[in-house]
């Protein structure tokens, strides 16, 4: 190892058996030649595996909604409203939504206007880890941190989706990497900058964004060179900057009236603050708030919660890969740095690194609350920086030193085995893969025990390459199944996840769906989306879900057919072609792709035949309908390219709607018709509302509107109901006037 590729080479004396490394062929200060090439190569490789055959992977419907919204209305982009009336927001402050929002208003709506931030943040984000990591271990390390990060296969899910957790990593790893950089030259403004970052990535995504922040404030007030005094000022006035980066938004919308701000989603109150402390803040950890399908002894979408919880057989072929060799790469690198100066460049990004992936395991492991699998995307980047810093000092170690000898290989080892047991979990997927990662993890530590003596380099490094593809190939294979998979990136835009179908985890990859229910769609216990037995929300026919009919525009939807379904054909075929075309996401085969916009379950889109007479019959409403719940809002609005009111949010439970507020939007003839019950859209977009609320809402429709027949607006409604009865010409789809809001 030359002082190129290590400008900071351990003290420790070679071993007898071992001879003094070669002289460094170029001054410490120069990049070898391969380098920069090596960076290129990895992040054409990224692109390809983040881009390729995009428009076949579904994106969030929810998202896409709020994003178009976004384009018609500066306070619905300001607010992240869901339409453009500003009746509801998303259930998150709305920064990554901006992003796509402004790239969508220069380029045009669509999936590729909107991905093409995303993207670019990603790459971002392996060049600034490969830079920082670089710094501090050299030129290898920084190489195999950026091809670790850039081909963790949930990593490639999520960037190939508009969810924000994209731009919240890239946010995070900048502000890390700017904490680095402050504590090693004593330069206040990167830690300022860190401080911006952090905030930024709380607007993303809230508490989500701090969770590494206690490592950062560790590694300043451990390492850093400066006095007391001036560590103290410093980490002051970086606290301001976190602050009004993190709360800018909660605080703007507190000034706006209530009366002139749209409901908060998520929230119970209508307020940003119970959104930050409650069901998008702490609820995801503790539970709660909206939060019960996540965690616990019931399990959730990732299982259930505890310490194994990121190895089961949902969450670990997304992530665990190279989790066992992070972690000794952690201990051996501490152990390794020894007495060294508290200022010592490698044990502050040990400290930094190893806090982030620390922080970030328990968090993800023992959250009771909401827990999807592409939350585990921000352990990537903590993984893959041990593995590459970490890697390195291991291997000079075993290089140098008998009693380190076996600690590398045992790394691989571990290593090698766990990938095995996680490509056996998926049976029938390339299973010659499993047998080849065994071999080439044999001959690797083989070889690396047998040539460590004598002056074999060179055998030695082909050695240590082989068990290092070996380690690597299980999560490449499974990354590169996304872009160029028979299923076209087969997931879910609301539950991306990436390589074949393990897990068991409700909304988790499992069953033969991606992002859908598995086992055919069933809910474990037959419990509906909220977790609750029976409640509204819940799937039609016990928490099956139906058969597949066509999107418009050619894809794949559920029929319709129960609990206030959006009235479809008898046969489960929306007719006609989405106005203005496809919607973004709007892909092929239901419980793979998520159908239009990727919504749970495999969402179709809306019936163009009721989206027309509504057209037709809107008589100047400022919305064009109002239904149970945003993913459902957020798919006809897709359609029809019309404000559409989410009454009651994503989960069903927000208070939006009310019995006042919606006589007020009925005389005042902004609203005419109202579609109660549970999912809409063209199947189940999510759950209806269970509460008091809209219980008395969904009564005073019924008592003071007109029932709307499916044979005024479908040419084929003989055999078909939304209303849950069957054979009748009825429907959950009510007309009201001014006058019949007294």
């Amino acid at each position: 190892m030359t002082s190129a590729t290590d400008p900071h080479p351990p003290t420790e004396p070679a071993s007898a058996d071992w001879p003094p490394p070669a002289p460094p062929t170029a001054p410490p200060e120069q990049a070898p030649r391969w380098s920069l090439p090596a960076l290129l190569a990895i992040l054409v490789l990224a692109a390809v595996l983040y881009a390729w055959n995009l428009s076949g992977s579904g994106m969030n419907t929810f998202y896409s909604g709020a994003i178009w919204a976004g384009t018609q209305s500066w306070k619905a982009w300001f607010f992240g409203s869901l339409d453009p009336g500003n009746f509801l927001t998303v259930d998150k402050p709305p920064f990554a939504l901006m992003v796509m929002g402004l790239s969508c208003r220069v380029l045009g709506f669509g999936t590729w206007q909107m991905m093409v931030p995303q993207i670019g943040a990603a790459l971002a984000t392996i060049w600034i880890l490969h830079s920082s990591v670089k710094r501090v271990w050299g030129h290898v390390a920084a190489t195999v941190a950026a091809l670790v990060l850039a081909v963790t296969p949930i990593t490639v899910a999520i960037n190939r989706d508009n969810n924000p957790d994209t731009l919240l990593v890239f946010l995070m790893v900048a502000g890390a990497a700017l904490a680095l950089r402050a504590t090693r030259d004593e330069r206040l403004l990167p830690l300022l900058g860190a401080a911006a970052c952090f905030g930024l990535a709380f607007n993303t995504k809230l508490l989500a964004g701090w969770i590494a922040l206690p490592a950062v404030f560790a590694l300043y007030v451990y390492a850093s060179k400066a006095p007391w005094v001036r560590r103290i000022v410093n980490l002051a006035l970086a606290a301001v900057v976190l602050a009004v980066s993190s709360f800018w938004w909660a605080i703007a919308v507190s000034l706006v009236p209530a009366d002139d701000r749209p409901y908060i989603g998520g929230s119970t109150d209508g307020s940003a603050w119970d959104l930050i402390m409650g069901y998008d803040g702490l609820g995801r950890v503790f539970g709660g708030e909206g939060n019960g399908g996540g965690g616990g002894g019931g399990g959730g979408f990732s299982g259930s919660a505890g310490l194994g919880r990121m190895f089961n057989d949902i969450l670990g072929g997304q992530i665990s890969w190279l989790l066992p060799f992070s972690a000794i790469a952690l201990v051996g690198g501490l152990v390794l740095c020894g007495r060294a100066p508290r200022t010592d460049l490698k044990r502050m990004a040990l400290v930094l690194w190893g806090g982030w992936t620390v922080l970030h395991y328990v968090i993800f492991a023992t959250a009771q609350g909401t827990m999807h699998p592409y939350y585990t995307t921000a352990l990537a980047p903590g993984i893959a920086a041990l593995c590459g810093g970490g890697g390195v000092m291991l291997l000079d170690a075993f290089r140098r030193g008998r009693r380190w000898a076996w600690v590398l290989p045992v790394a691989f080892g571990v290593t090698g085995l766990w990938a095995i047991v996680l490509l056996r979990r998926a049976s029938g997927w390339n299973g010659w893969l499993w047998p080849v990662v065994g071999a080439l993890t044999a001959a690797g530590i083989v070889g690396m025990l047998v040539l460590r003596s004598g002056n074999r380099g060179r055998l030695l490094t082909v050695s240590v390459a082989a068990a290092a593809v070996a380690a690597l190939a299980g999560p490449t294979a499974y990354a590169a199944s996304e872009p160029f998979g028979s299923t076209g990136g087969g997931m879910g835009g609301t539950n991306p996840t990436a390589g074949p179908s393990t897990g068991s985890g409700f909304g988790g990859p499992g069953g033969g769906t991606r992002g859908g229910f598995p086992g055919g769609g069933e809910m474990p216990g037959g419990m509906g989306q909220n977790g609750q037995n029976g409640q509204a929300g819940g799937f039609p026919g016990g928490g099956e879900l139906p058969g597949g009919g066509e999107l418009p525009g050619g894809g794949q939807a559920m029929p319709g057919g129960g609990n206030g379904e959006l009235p479809q054909q008898g046969n489960g075929t929306a007719s006609g072609q989405t106005p203005g075309g496809t919607a973004p996401g709007a892909t092929g085969e239901a419980g793979q792709r998520g159908g239009m916009g990727g919504g749970p379950g495999g969402v179709g889109g809306a019936d163009s035949e009721l989206i027309a007479y509504l057209k037709k019959h809107r008589d100047g409403a400022k919305w064009l309908l109002a239904v149970s719940n945003s993913q459902s809002s957020a798919q006809i609005e897709l359609s029809a390219r019309e404000p559409v009111i989410s009454m009651w949010g994503f989960t069903g439970s927000d208070n939006a709607m009310t019995v006042a507020k919606l006589k007020e939007l009925v005389k005042k003839g902004e609203l005419h018709y109202v579609q109660i019950g549970g999912g809409m859209g063209g199947g189940m977009g999510g759950p209806g509302g269970g509460n008091s609320v809209s219980t008395a809402v969904s009564n005073w429709v019924k008592k003071h509107g007109t029932a709307v027949k499916e044979s005024a607006y479908s040419k084929s409604s003989t055999s078909s109901s939304t209303a849950g009865t069957s054979g009748t010409d009825s429907s959950s789809l009510y007309r009201l006037d001014p006058s019949d809001a007294g």
